[in-house]
Formats: structure tokens, C-alpha cells, sequence
């Protein structure tokens, strides 16, 4: 995406009674366009700490997107609420989210100012990194544990309705990812129907019968860590692409980003014992996590020699899956 003027930035705060001296842009975050202004004068309804205030704007609507990504940005103010409300989690406070569109075309957050950097960008010993993992752990148990909802799936989300079970979620989840793969010529009409067919076959051990809906980050990695220089989380962020479902899938997220370690099992309290059930349920929650890059590389931020890899490896999986049942 290329660069927003200064001028129109500042006119964005401006729109809230705020002046800044200073606007920089913010490297982490690969969806939305992140900015840190310097507040020299506060006008606005809300204190701003640390004369410090951040703004992500959301991308164009012709981005390319895969499905839940579609008007995204709304659902992170109900969800900052509901942890903000039930848990300890260091998150930011979200000042306004605006989708008038009337200062630029798309919609934007004004946020609180986190300190710290990202795990990220910061060299920390192995002693550190254990302490950041734990915490992660403990914060996540909280969450599951104290943010929940008697339907499953993504809030807020264009196209897709919360359901009352997590099979029949979590079944047109699949079905819409394999429709992007699709629409974006990844997978041919076979090997989407392929797809969805091997989906099918093991439908029934998606069926787990989960009387409530934790709250899933599905976003957990080092950039959406915060953390000062003695390890201590100061922030967690970027909660636009959390569910409300099965736990299960945000431990293959865990795994896929390299969190899945002892040191968060013991933040967390216990590390699940995988049943073959599980181990299968685990293979199509990677790959859910997985095939989303394919899309994105393909109508978002083109580079086929990575989509054909992600491709022809999620083809595989599909594959083992389809010739055991």
C-alpha cells in the first residue's frame, strides 16, 4: 500500500481536536497502515497519556482480502471492550473507530499509545524470552477462560453469521477460505471441490459439543507482543481476527508462530494431551491458518513463487487426509 500524506493525517486528527508535531509511521502489522503522532495540543473528550496517540487505517476496500478480513476493523472495539471488562490482558484503549469516510476512504482507529517494542525487534536472552512466554500462557488461559459467548464464529463479520454450534461454524469458515482460494485461481474447481470434500469426511469430529465460545486472539505472535527491556509484557495487540470458538484452533495458530513451547504451557497451566482426534482436527486447523497466505499473495501482496509453495503444501495435507478416511 503506498504511503498516506502527512497532510491528510493530520487532518484526521484534526477532526478529533487533536494537533500533532510529529507523525511516524510504525513498521509492525502487515494489514493496516499504523501511525504514532506526537500530541502537542488535546482538544478532544479523551486524555491522551504520554502525549502519544496511534493511528491504524484500515486498507482499501479493493485490497483483496480473504473473507473474515472484510470490514474488519470494526469488531476491535467490541472486542478490546469485552477483554478490557473480563480479564487482566494489557491492551489498548480504543479512543474512536470511524467509518464515515468523510477525511479518507476508509476507516480508522484512533488508540492508545503502548509503550515498549515489539518482541519482535528487541535481541532478548533465553531467560527472557521463557519470562514473555509464560506470560503469554497465563494471559491466554485468562482469556479463554473468562471471555466467552453462547455463539461461534467472527463478530461482526460481512457474509458470515454466528452460529449456535462450533461444527457448523467452523464448517463455513472452510468452505468460504476454499471459495477465496477459488475466486482467486489458487485451487481450480477440483481441488477446492476436493477440498471441501475431504472437510466433509471428518465433519462429525468437529462436533465436540462446546456449551460456550472462548475468545481466540488467532493472531499471537512476536510483532503483536509488546514488551519493555526486562521482558514484562506492556501490550497485547492487534485482536482484529479473533473468533469467538474452539481453543484447539488458536494452539495450531500457537504452533504455527512458534509459541507452542513448555514455557507458555506453564503460563497457561497445562499443556493438552492430543488424541487422534484431536491430532486430525489439529491438521485442518493449520491448514486453515495456512492457505489464507496463497490469497493474499495472490490478490493482496502478489508473490507466486510463495503461493505455489504454500499451495502445492497445503495440497499434500489435504491429500494424507483424504486417502486415511
Amino acid at each position: 500500500m503506498s504511503e498516506i500524506k502527512k497532510s491528510l493525517l493530520k487532518n484526521i486528527f484534526l477532526k478529533y481536536e487533536i494537533k500533532v508535531k510529529e507523525i511516524k509511521p510504525v513498521a509492525t502489522g502487515k494489514f493496516n497502515q499504523t501511525y504514532v503522532g506526537k500530541v502537542f495540543e488535546n482538544n478532544s473528550s479523551f486524555e491522551i497519556p504520554n502525549k502519544k496517540i496511534i493511528l491504524r487505517i484500515a486498507p482499501p476496500d479493493d485490497a483483496g482480502f480473504v473473507f473474515y478480513e472484510k470490514n474488519m476493523m470494526a469488531r476491535e472495539p467490541k472486542i478490546h471492550n469485552i477483554v478490557q471488562k473480563n480479564t487482566s490482558i494489557p491492551i489498548p484503549d480504543i479512543y474512536v473507530y470511524d467509518n464515515n469516510r468523510e477525511i479518507i476512504d476508509r476507516d480508522f482507529l484512533l488508540m492508545e499509545y503502548i509503550p515498549g517494542k515489539p518482541m519482535s525487534d528487541l535481541k532478548i536472552s533465553t531467560k527472557v524470552k521463557q519470562k514473555i512466554m509464560k506470560s503469554t500462557g497465563k494471559y491466554l488461559r485468562e482469556l479463554h477462560q473468562n471471555c466467552k459467548y453462547d455463539k461461534f464464529g467472527y463478530p461482526e463479520n460481512i457474509g458470515m453469521e454466528l452460529t449456535a454450534s462450533w461444527v457448523k461454524a467452523f464448517e463455513t469458515m472452510w468452505f468460504k477460505l476454499i471459495d477465496d482460494l477459488k475466486r482467486c485461481n489458487i485451487y481450480n474447481k477440483r481441488q477446492a471441490q476436493k477440498a471441501k470434500k475431504t472437510f466433509s469426511l471428518y465433519r462429525d469430529l468437529f462436533d465436540k459439543n462446546l456449551e460456550t465460545a472462548p475468545l481466540l486472539h488467532m493472531d499471537i505472535w512476536s510483532q503483536n507482543i509488546m514488551i519493555d527491556q526486562q521482558g514484562n509484557i506492556t501490550g497485547i495487540v492487534d485482536w482484529d481476527r479473533g473468533v469467538w470458538g474452539d481453543p484447539e484452533i488458536e494452539f495450531a495458530v500457537l504452533d504455527y508462530t512458534g509459541f507452542d513451547n513448555p514455557a507458555f504451557w506453564d503460563g497457561y497451566g497445562f499443556k493438552p494431551e492430543i488424541s487422534e482426534e484431536e491430532r486430525i482436527r489439529g491438521k485442518f486447523y493449520h491448514l486453515y491458518e495456512v492457505q489464507k497466505y496463497p490469497v493474499i499473495w495472490t490478490c493482496r501482496a502478489p508473490n507466486p513463487s510463495r503461493t505455489e509453495k504454500f499451495k502445492e503444501y497445503s495440497l499434500k495435507i489435504l491429500e494424507e487426509l483424504n486417502s486415511s478416511r
